[in-house]
């Protein structure tokens, strides 16, 4: 193999990371709530801690994922 085609290879590589690391930056930004959007109880500080852009309980991000049938 070329040296200059296995250099184009990992800059690519490290190009993909860097983008994905930053998405996932990107999203944790997002400012969660201390109320669940859609049953206004308290969101537990434990989860608040762990996903901090939380914006709804567990029990109500469970029923969104499953209309949008998704898990995340």
């Amino acid at each position: 193999m070329d040296e200059k085609f296995l250099e184009q290879a990992s800059a690519l590589e490290q190009a993909r990371r860097d983008d994905a690391l930053q998405a996932a930056q990107r999203s944790l930004q997002g400012k969660g709530k201390a109320r669940c959007e859609d049953c206004s109880e308290p969101i537990p500080r434990e989860r608040r801690k762990a996903a901090p852009n939380a914006i709804r309980c567990i029990a109500c991000q469970t029923i969104f994922e499953k209309r949008k049938g998704t898990r995340s």
